[in-house]
């Protein structure tokens, strides 16, 4: 697979939001307080262009925490600089094939979601769909899952997962919608399937040139 896009959160190494709360000591990007803890009030709502470069910070700080032990520093670094820059937050956020979504608690985003319309770029992958669902493309994807994680166990993944649903049924009324996450996290395997995905098949998914191994899950409830 080519993918940047790949749905998993963060851990300790992409946990199921089960993380003791705590209150953030994280640095926080320009203008945004970095104390409020998990426990305060949050909505999860559509991203707009003006949080192109808070969610790309967000993004460079969660991604690292959900890449498999095996990955070399130097590997994320050139994902994340190639695959999650603020020009392509403020694509997401604004285009009509994509759904950014993200967890603001007023002072600062905890998490967020990506969907994506259209066609897995792997050939593993869009076979496997293709198969399992009985249906030719398009699809919708949830590329991208992730939570701070000095706020897990407060639920902002499970809030978040279950807006994803509902803006998977409005991207792509009645279409499968899938997701991929490394085969090592059996943690996250466990949340996608209390929120009715079933593994499906698996699929390779480059990080930084290199590969590894995940599985590709289809919601089947």
């Amino acid at each position: 697979m080519t993918p940047e896009p790949r749905a998993t959160f963060p851990a300790p190494t992409e946990t199921t939001d089960t993380t003791p709360t705590v209150p953030s000591t994280t640095p926080g990007p320009a203008g945004r307080p970095t104390s409020a803890p998990a426990t305060r009030p949050g909505v999860v709502r559509r991203a707009t262009a003006d949080d192109t470069a808070e969610t790309a910070w967000l993004a460079a700080l969660t991604f690292p925490l959900a890449c498999p032990p095996e990955a070399a520093r130097a590997e994320m670094a050139t994902h994340i600089a190639q695959k999650l820059t603020p020009a392509h937050f403020h694509e997401w956020a604004i285009s009509d094939r994509h759904a950014l979504l993200v967890y603001d608690d007023g002072a600062r985003l905890l998490g967020y979601a990506l969907l994506v319309l259209g066609s897995p770029e792997g050939a593993t992958e869009a076979a496997t769909v293709r198969e399992a669902s009985g249906r030719v493309a398009p699809y919708v994807e949830l590329s991208k899952i992730y939570v701070q994680p000095d706020v897990q166990g407060g639920g902002i993944a499970g809030e978040l997962m279950r807006a994803a649903s509902d803006a998977a049924a409005e991207l792509g009324p009645g279409l499968p919608y899938w997701l991929g996450t490394n085969a090592q996290n059996l943690r996250a395997q466990a949340f996608y399937r209390k929120h009715g995905f079933e593994v499906i098949g698996r699929r390779t998914y480059v990080v930084g040139g290199l590969e590894h191994d995940d599985v590709v899950l289809l919601r089947t409830r």
